[in-house]
């Protein structure tokens, strides 16, 4: 590359041949590159935020009440208990977990490092202080920082012998801990490629990742490579993503590795809540919405702020000036109209030190109090208390800090967590694949950050998918057939999930759910093989109607077999008549696409395979704004077991959602638009003198996903007719190379959508903040506007047509 006067440094090598070969580099023209014979692509190193757990409670002891009521019951629901209890417990096979490293020191997790223990080996590729730093690596993958890959340890390995009486599902199988985070921060995706490629090497049968970003494409470097080694027969579970209330079309890369199992994450069905002790009237204990007990010794009288339980702002103004002092009671409010914390203010202006909100209608769940003693109760619990106060009544309430315990029922319990993220890719891809419990799951911890926490997220759900792996390969053997048909194996027995507890409602759309949550025991005893486990009919544009699979009996006695069709809901994917995907949870219609089958009944001797061909004709009468993607189940059944195929497809091309927004509904003004260093928008010509902080930014969002994404300098008088500026009158023609550019400023390729929150996810901004083409060439003083172009999905990346276009205002280069 010298010799082609490129600037480049070599950072990282890799070569495993079949996996990857290739280079982590700093370049000074990538397109100049690509020109090399034997370059076959580049991709930027991507950084991946490390992983953090909807929801996290470190355990204080045995009578936590955030230690789920049955701590087996993740077993029990997926049929791991059943293989416990027939001596199947993972043996001989080795995991690999890349994560935040283990606390190894635990007990439960073998208290010890190296042959002989639970952890027998790994590597820390980045040590304590990572960051975006260079990486100090070192042989030992201990931490005591995190624990995220501590509790994915449990997940798979805890030992029983412990005081909680939890298993991991496959604990007798071997581990090794690859840590690729610091204590926080974020890691780059060759450091991953780095640990998938040392997992490999080190004989692991099957890789975990509990980690991920937004991605929606299956071709971030990450996800190849994941891919990759699952095609070699090895098992590679990846969490789906906690993005759920973003809406579809938002998958997790590398959760989107093609080969890959991405991991959906299942509630529990228990709530651990506490019960507060009624004194001075007969009443039944009253639940309050908290895990563990409020801090509150002794009896206390009430005091209600109202007694008119039907006042809809109690304690949003200052209380009367003849409030006694709140400081020895329980106070009593009303819920409604201004914040919760706004109430408690004012109750604390009065000395109130502890509160009791109850609820309006508005839901029994988890509420933001900040720093005040206070939670939620029912509203039944606090109509009898304020009628009892205004009476005259002598009622007082005490706080067991042990032994009240109640077990409520969640009333999203066994449905798929809201936050799992929704698929499918852009590329239309079937993500996530299966599901798993991963909702208030006890595990363990670092010693020093409390030795057993409680955790929620597809980052608990993945750890379990790799334990149920590990059974199978126990029992199974590791064959490279047996690793690739994992996943099959596990959608072909899965367990249909629902979309809410409401009769008449459709079962939960399969681009959250996946084939469903995973049957261990069903899947390891299954004798029937069914294959494919998925079949994608893609969007419109390029529809496949008929679709074949096969069923095969493995078994010794002939089995007769009967074909129907079992709709889930259809996502409606956008939000009517906009350009904006739905936030989850996504939509779901009842209309639902119609099959016909080459057979409805037949019967599979031992060793005989039967085809069979189905012919899926989309739902109707669906607006199509809101691109619906239907889906649903083909179940092969009889009286004694039954079998499903996961099938998936859209109504409407995906070629025509548009991808770049130009509407002014997030900023006020249409996008995309140049800004100044200031946030100004800029929209006439401006001049530049790259000085300081004078210099021009692109504010664009991208509605859709998009396969390149490009931003060109071009002359201030080209004749292009661009597709977002609404001067403009026409699509542009022809081919792409006949765009007269002067120089590229940026391209990038397999975009994600932006989300509608401002978390960073919400937006994308180019800052041309020197005056030099991506190359690293001067751009000569004069006047320019810039090109950005974005490939629609499934467009063709050499026809200009398929590209939506925007051009800036003239910018004028004046740098000194």
């Amino acid at each position: 590359m010298r010799k082609r006067e490129l600037r480049f440094e070599v950072q990282k090598e890799f070569n495993s041949p079949g996996l990857f070969v290739g280079s982590v580099v700093t370049l000074s023209d990538a397109a100049k590159v690509m020109e090399i014979p034997g370059v076959t692509a580049i991709r930027p190193v991507k950084l991946i935020p490390a992983p953090q757990p909807v929801k996290k409670h470190i355990v204080t002891g045995l009578d936590d009440p955030q230690i789920p009521p049955d701590s087996e019951s993740t077993h029990v629901l997926t049929g791991v208990d059943k293989l416990h209890a027939e001596g199947i417990f993972g043996e001989g096979i080795k995991i690999g977990i890349i994560d935040t490293g283990i606390d190894f020191t635990n007990p439960f997790l073998g208290g010890g490092f190296g042959p002989g223990f639970k952890v027998i080996g790994g590597f820390d590729f980045v040590g304590d202080d990572f960051s975006t730093n260079t990486p100090q690596p070192d042989p030992n993958p201990l931490d005591q920082c995190n624990g995220h890959g501590t509790h994915v340890a449990g997940i798979i390995g805890a030992d029983p012998n412990n005081p909680f009486n939890i298993s991991g599902v496959a604990f007798k199988a071997s581990i090794n801990a690859y840590r690729i985070f610091g204590c926080t921060g974020v890691v780059g995706d060759d450091i991953i490629i780095e640990a998938l490629l040392r997992g490999v090497s080190d004989g692991n049968d099957i890789l975990t990742m509990s980690l991920g970003g937004a991605d929606g494409w299956t071709e971030s470097s990450s996800s190849v490579v994941s891919s990759r080694i699952a095609a070699t027969g090895k098992i590679v579970t990846i969490a789906a993503g906690n993005d759920g209330s973003k809406g579809s079309w938002y998958t997790s890369g590398p959760g989107n590795a093609i080969n890959a199992i991405s991991v959906a994450s299942l509630d529990n069905t228990i709530i651990p809540l506490q019960n507060a002790t009624v004194h001075g009237v007969a009443h039944d204990p009253i639940t309050y919405f908290a895990t563990f007990p409020l801090p509150i010794n002794g009896t206390l009288p009430i005091f209600a702020t109202s007694n008119d339980t039907t006042v809809v702002d109690d304690a949003c103004n200052p209380l009367p000036d003849d409030t006694p002092d709140l400081s020895p009671f329980v106070v009593i409010i009303k819920r409604g109209t201004c914040t919760f914390v706004q109430k408690l203010t004012n109750v604390a202006a009065k000395g109130g030190q502890v509160a009791l909100i109850y609820d309006n209608g508005s839901g029994f769940s988890d509420i933001d109090v900040g720093n005040f003693t206070a939670t939620l109760i029912q509203e039944a619990d606090g109509d009898f208390l304020v009628n009892e106060f205004a009476s005259g009544a002598q009622v007082s309430l005490s706080f067991p800090q042990s032994g009240a315990s109640f077990n409520f029922p969640d009333a999203s319990g066994g449905l798929i967590s809201t936050f799992t993220s929704y698929g499918p890719t852009n590329d239309f891809f079937f993500k996530p694949a299966v599901a798993a419990p991963g909702g208030n799951i006890l595990s363990t911890f670092p010693v020093p950050l409390g030795t057993f926490a409680v955790l929620s997220g597809t980052s608990m759900a993945t750890p379990f998918i790799a334990g149920v792996s590990a059974l199978l390969f126990s029992v199974k053997g590791t064959a490279p057939e047996v690793g690739v048909g994992a996943r099959t194996l596990f959608e072909t027995t899965a367990q249909r999930i629902p979309s809410s507890h409401t009769d008449g409602d459709p079962l939960q759309t399969v681009t959250q759910q996946g084939a469903g949550l995973v049957d261990a025991f069903k899947a390891i005893h299954a004798d029937v093989i069914v294959s494919p486990g998925e079949l994608i009919t893609n969007d419109t544009a390029h529809f496949k109607s008929l679709q074949t699979f096969t069923v095969k009996n493995v078994g010794i006695s002939s089995k007769s077999f009967k074909i129907s069709h079992i709709p889930a809901g259809t996502a409606l994917t956008f939000q009517p008549g906009t350009i904006f995907p739905a936030d989850g949870p996504v939509p779901l219609s009842t209309s639902s696409a119609s099959i016909k089958f080459s057979e409805t009944s037949f019967t599979v001797h031992p060793g005989q395979t039967q085809e069979i061909t189905a012919h899926i004709t989309p739902p109707t009468g669906l607006d199509p704004t809101t691109f619906p993607v239907f889906s649903g189940f083909i179940e092969i059944s009889n009286a004694d077991e039954s079998y499903q195929v996961s099938y998936l497809g859209s109504v409407g091309s995906l070629k025509d959602v548009q991808v770049v927004d130009d509407t002014d509904v997030f900023f006020g003004v249409n996008l995309p638009v140049l800004t100044d260093s200031a946030g100004n928008f800029l929209l006439n010509a401006t001049n530049f003198t790259f000085v300081g902080d004078d210099f021009p930014t692109v504010l664009m969002r991208l509605a859709f996903g998009t396969p390149k994404l490009l931003f060109d300098l071009v002359g201030p008088g080209i004749n292009l007719k661009t597709t977002l500026n609404k001067r403009s009158d026409g699509p542009p023609s022809g081919t792409f190379a006949q765009v007269p550019t002067l120089g590229s400023l940026f391209e990038a390729d397999f975009q994600s959508r932006n989300s509608d929150v401002d978390d960073g996810t919400g937006f994308n901004t180019l800052a041309i903040s020197s005056p030099e083409f991506a190359n690293g060439t001067t751009i000569p003083n004069g006047a320019y506007r810039i090109l950005l172009r974005a490939l629609k999905v499934t467009g063709d990346p050499t026809k200009e047509e398929d590209f939506e276009s925007w051009l800036s205002p003239v910018i004028g280069i004046n740098a000194p």
